[in-house]
């Protein structure tokens, strides 16, 4: 099953000072977002794996539009998320086929290896609800600098019938970082931990 997309939207983000600090180089993110229709929505399905082929031409799909929105080389991404948003006539179960069985591996395709855990958000919301994206350092889980998150919205969706599905991506963790911990220099990448 294809995706049956209504329209796709590009954020981007980049912070250029933070409490009159300049921020060098600026913190950039960007999400990619993208409004389906849900093939299930009003009627429970037993059967969600059609969701999962989904889930994966999404991920491929938003995370390579959030690599180009930043005009960075795949590698140079440093966190990545996912989230989605399930209209009313959805279940939240159709947000977890979309983002968990296959999602990971064509968003991790797109940045270049991403040893750990995509973080992730679902909910369930009417059309114009925010949408919070957690994000993570894409190789250790550990990296305290790179805990953030992006929140989104799109004023028409998602409606009853749609879900809103959400790939962030990063070159950089929170502008200013300085909470201490794992940093990003010193991240092995093997476990996705450290």
């Amino acid at each position: 099953m294809k995706a049956e997309i209504r329209k796709i939207t590009v954020f981007v983000e980049e912070v250029l000072t933070e409490q009159g600090e300049a921020v060098v180089p600026p913190a950039r993110k960007a999400a990619a977002v993208a409004v389906i229709r849900n093939p299930y929505a009003g009627r429970f399905e037993r059967d969600l794996a059609p969701l999962y082929e989904i889930g994966a031409e999404l991920g491929g799909l938003l995370a390579a539009r959030c690599v180009a929105a930043l005009g960075i080389a795949p590698g140079e991404a440093e966190s990545y998320g996912k989230a989605a948003l399930v209209g009313e006539d959805g279940e939240l179960e159709h947000a977890a086929a979309l983002l968990h069985p296959t999602m990971g591996k064509p968003v991790r395709a797109a940045v270049e290896k991403g040893a750990a855990l995509i973080p992730s958000s679902k909910k369930r919301g009417a059309a114009g609800e925010p949408l919070d994206i957690p994000l993570g350092h894409k190789d250790a889980a550990y990296v305290r600098s790179h805990f953030d998150g992006f929140t989104v919205r799109i004023g028409d969706a998602p409606r009853a019938g749609e879900i809103v599905v959400a790939v962030a991506i990063t070159d950089s963790g929170r502008p200013l970082a300085r909470v201490g911990g794992l940093t990003k220099d010193e991240v092995i990448g093997v476990d996705g931990l450290r």
